[in-house]
């Protein structure tokens, strides 16, 4: 008998906070793992959940997306009500609904949109440890949006990218090439710096590097100069430290 099948899109946000990252892993706790257990409950299929991205470990989101198949005739109002009720608080699905055979959550986006948050007082509310970096020596902020300039527009980012990115033996496709629309920071009064990211696509690891990269810059033991230098040379190895996990949100995935 035919069965007709469902492209179902999940609108997710999730505090990454214990979990080994987005992506399903063997005898780890991930956020595709714990909704996927979810929808095989539910649906009674063996679901596949694709993803927008992959969030490295601690990372949190806003806006993730992702997708399935299901022949499952259960409503899409009750897929969110569903799987609310069943998930751990730090997840929560904030809309299902069906969309065309034709959707995928990651290669149908047309971009992404991430925020850095970094606590800048000398004593850092408890109820931010978990969401901002604490850095406790002075920032030139200057200096950092000068270095950020740089990074809008079309660009190799190498220097950015952890290994695992990409298959680098398929020679074909852009590269480690990305186009970055919007590279900012703003300070709020409360001692939050934000800095903010949109763009076409991201390298593993790419934005966390890019803010270690820049907090150098910041302490002063980079120049804005010596940032661009860093950008042309295409060497991982001359870039800064990768900015620990919980200071990343995923905040949109454009369609």
């Amino acid at each position: 008998m035919f069965q007709l099948y469902r492209n179902i899109r999940l609108d997710i946000a999730y505090d990454g906070t214990g979990y080994s990252g987005w992506q399903r892993q063997k005898e780890k706790r991930t956020i595709q793992g714990e909704i996927e257990t979810r929808l095989n409950r539910i649906t009674g299929d063996k679901i596949s959940l694709h993803g927008a991205g992959r969030t490295d470990a601690g990372v949190h989101a806003e806006g993730m997306v992702a997708h399935f198949r299901t022949t499952c005739s259960v409503s899409t109002e009750n897929f969110s009500r569903a799987l609310n009720s069943m998930l751990p608080a730090s997840i929560r699905i904030f809309s299902a609904k069906a969309v065309s055979e034709d959707f995928h959550a990651r290669f149908s986006a047309l971009g992404k949109q991430y925020r850095y948050a970094i606590f800048t007082g000398e004593i850092q509310p408890p109820t931010q440890r978990l969401y901002s970096l604490h850095i406790k020596a002075s920032l030139n902020f200057n200096v950092m949006e000068d270095c950020l300039v740089q990074l809008e527009g079309t660009h190799d980012f190498s220097s950015f990218e952890n290994s695992g990115s990409r298959d680098k033996r398929n020679t074909g496709g852009r590269g480690a090439v990305r186009t970055i629309s919007r590279a900012s920071l703003r300070r709020e009064s409360n001692n939050r710096v934000l800095i903010n990211f949109s763009g076409d696509g991201f390298l593993r690891s790419m934005v966390r590097n890019m803010v270690g990269t820049l907090l150098d810059a910041g302490r002063g033991r980079l120049t804005p100069h010596g940032f661009g230098e860093i950008m042309q040379a295409g060497d991982r190895t001359l870039a800064g430290q990768t900015a620990p996990p919980h200071g990343l949100n995923l905040v949109k995935v454009v369609y």
